[in-house]
């Protein structure tokens, strides 16, 4: 997720993603910086990673030069020349490895539809392209084949000001050039309803290159117009009841879909996340949902879709908010069917939904709640996956236990249940029932004393070693009275990677272990506290960790999101990230992405011989790159990437890596 660019709020670089703005979490539950400081300021911080900035505080050079040494003769897990970090308007990718375009916003999906033509957008023409900012990529193979598979890929939101030409306005403030957006008329408006919620498509390696299979039988796009059906304990209650939906059971689209998965079972997962921006409008006088609306930022009223749809209007319909911010279920091997929305899962701003089978065969999924000072969460469903009944998986995520994380000073984490009749979570405290608890999750959590994170992204675990990676991109709003040597950052510009350790190596766990993994920035400048090994080059370190993966020989890898000119002096990009061994918390930069775009993905095909990645928001913000100076926008782009042709507008892609010659990536 990208934050503002841009202080007009109308002129969307990435208004949805603003989790810059007033924290909404009023409760007084600690913080993480609080606890990580709390921690390694009485036990000291020689552990682990955290061990680096003391050794490079009291070693010297020479000694510094010889166990930098040592530790590469013992050897990273990954083998490739790492790539020289930068900025310019293209992408790159380590010496040895191709990276070339799959897939582009507009691309034709199915055999009827029509090409791509930029300045006479339709709805359309949209619902049959592939739509735009590509976050999330997943690959379920046909037949058990690395090689040919259906690509599933979330369409997290839209930036009119690159999608749309004759909109933008740039005005002169005092010297300074800003742009201001015109408002989009009620057909733009649809398009970027089309260009919302996700594709799924058949693609085929073919010559050691990847091709879209434009008449694959399974192909569909999903929008944020596609009927959808609440299932689980919201379904059918009276805060999801609509003028439109009486019943409270079907959902017309998806929104922000962010992060995904795919289940053990073959299905797609869509999270959905910033929704609030969509909503505009007022509650009428005293209504009920006020301050359930209030801590989820709701109506912000980014989107404009509301002043042509009743639905995203609060003072025409003010359930419909309730009816977003679920994780959504897709059963791909049926293209007419209709996706649902479990609502077991919770409601919040989800920002992960990664699976694994726990020993006992039940299914867990790590979320987070991208927002500063919310949660990380986990799911375990009720039954068991069953391997050999595809049928017997169809309704698990109906029924389960959804857990808050609650770390403690000691290293120690517990995971809440979030559970109606519970502690705190009463009819005392405003819940009739569990489908109110889930409702309002953020609110439970509160009550539970869930651990404030600084906004939770990515949550990967790792079934090879056992561990669970979670991601936090950073928090400004850290107060500079919680710095200290364990935790140098007033503000925590660039973010921190924890590493969980449930216990017994079950993830179904209710307690486990954390450390700290990295924290992350340039080691290079002491006031940051950055604990990348002394092994990390000047190109390898990264600030703000969001999406990660982990490929099948247990291998961590890290997309970042919100580095660039002023923040890093560097784009976003890949970085493969050594968690185990002397190498541990070594890190070496693999991909990056053009000017203005944030790295999404990543993905790795069963086989490991193909990372796709997707690549959001290309050339925006061009007024922060001295290479351009000025506010990117249609007519005047900071990179055109990927087509590099006058006629055509930047464009968000998912780009297919394979190594030259054939082979594991990075081995």
């Amino acid at each position: 997720m990208t934050e503002h660019r841009s202080p007009d709020a109308r002129f969307r670089t990435s208004l949805l993603e603003d989790n810059d703005g007033p924290a909404n979490n009023p409760s007084e539950n600690s913080t993480m910086g609080e606890i990580i400081a709390a921690r390694f300021s009485r036990r000291g911080f020689l552990k682990g990673s955290l061990a680096v900035s003391a050794i490079a505080a009291t070693v010297s050079p020479l000694a510094m030069i010889a166990a930098n040494d040592a530790r590469a003769a013992e050897g990273s897990a990954f083998k490739f020349d790492e790539l020289e970090a930068g900025i310019d308007d293209k992408h790159h990718v380590a010496p040895g490895y191709d990276a070339d375009v799959l897939l582009r916003w507009g691309d034709p999906l199915f055999a009827d539809s029509p090409d791509f033509e930029p300045t006479k957008q339709s709805a359309e023409a949209q619902v049959r392209q592939f739509g735009y900012n590509n976050d999330y990529v997943g690959y379920i193979a046909i037949d058990g084949s690395a090689e040919h598979g259906l690509l599933v890929v979330n369409h997290e939101y839209t930036n009119p000001h690159l999608m749309f030409p004759g909109i933008v306005k740039i005005v002169d403030k005092d010297g300074k050039k800003s742009a201001e957006l015109a408002p989009l008329s009620k057909q733009q408006v649809d398009v970027e309803m089309a260009a919302h919620g996700g594709t799924i498509v058949e693609i085929r390696k073919d010559g050691g290159k990847w091709q879209v299979v434009r008449d694959g039988k399974l192909n569909r796009r999903i929008t944020a117009n596609t009927e959808m059906a609440l299932s689980g304990p919201v379904a059918g209650h009276d805060r999801v009841k609509t003028n439109a939906d009486p019943s409270g059971t079907k959902v017309l689209g998806t929104i922000n879909n962010c992060a995904g998965g795919v289940t053990p079972w073959g299905t797609y997962v869509m999270a959905e996340e910033n929704i609030h921006g969509y909503f505009s409008g007022e509650l009428p006088e005293g209504h009920k949902e006020a301050a359930n609306y209030k801590r989820l930022g709701i109506p912000e009223g980014a989107y404009e879709w509301g002043a042509h749809y009743d639905r995203f209007n609060l003072a025409k319909e003010p359930n419909e908010a309730n009816r977003f911010g679920w994780i959504v279920e897709v059963d791909v091997n049926d293209p007419s069917s209709t996706p649902r929305k479990r609502t077991a899962m919770g409601r919040f701003k989800h920002e992960g939904a990664e699976s694994i089978v726990a020993k006992d065969g039940r299914v867990v999924f790590y979320l987070g709640d991208d927002e500063r000072f919310d949660y990380v969460y986990k799911f375990v469903t009720k039954g068991t996956f069953n391997a050999n009944d595809h049928a017997a998986n169809k309704d698990l995520l109906d029924d389960g236990t959804l857990h808050v994380a609650k770390f403690a000073e000691d290293g120690s984490v517990e995971w809440l249940p979030i559970v109606f009749g519970q502690g705190p979570l009463t009819a005392e405290n405003g819940f009739a029932g569990q489908a109110d608890v889930l409702i309002e999750t953020r609110r439970a959590a509160d009550l539970l004393g869930a651990t404030k994170m600084d906004r939770p992204e990515d949550i990967q675990p790792n079934g090879v070693n056992g561990k669970v990676y979670v991601m936090l991109t950073n928090n400004s709003k850290r107060k500079a009275d919680q710095v200290d040597a364990a935790n140098p950052r007033a503000g925590n510009a660039f973010g921190h990677i924890i590493e969980i350790s449930e216990d017994g190596g079950d993830f179904a766990a209710t307690k486990g272990k954390w450390e700290v993994l990295l924290k992350c920035g340039d080691p290079s400048v002491a006031d940051v506290g950055a604990t990348f090994s002394t092994a990390t080059t000047a190109n390898g370190w990264f600030g703000m960790p969001d999406n990660c993966a982990v490929d099948s020989a247990g291998r961590l890898w890290v997309a970042t999101d919100g580095q660039g000119p002023k923040a890093t002096g560097r784009t976003d990009g890949l970085w493969a990230v050594d968690t185990e061994g002397a190498a541990r918390a070594t890190s070496k930069l693999f991909f990056r992405v053009p000017i203005g775009a944030e790295m999404c993905g990543p993905l790795f095909a069963p086989d490991d011989q193909t990372a796709f990645v997707a690549v959001q928001h290309p050339g925006d913000g061009g007024e922060d790159w001295e290479g351009f100076g000025r506010p990117s926008y249609y007519e005047d782009l900071s990179t055109r990437w990927p087509d590099f042709k006058p006629d055509m507008p930047v464009r968000p892609a998912v780009v297919a890596i394979t190594k030259q010659g054939g082979g594991k990536i990075a081995v």
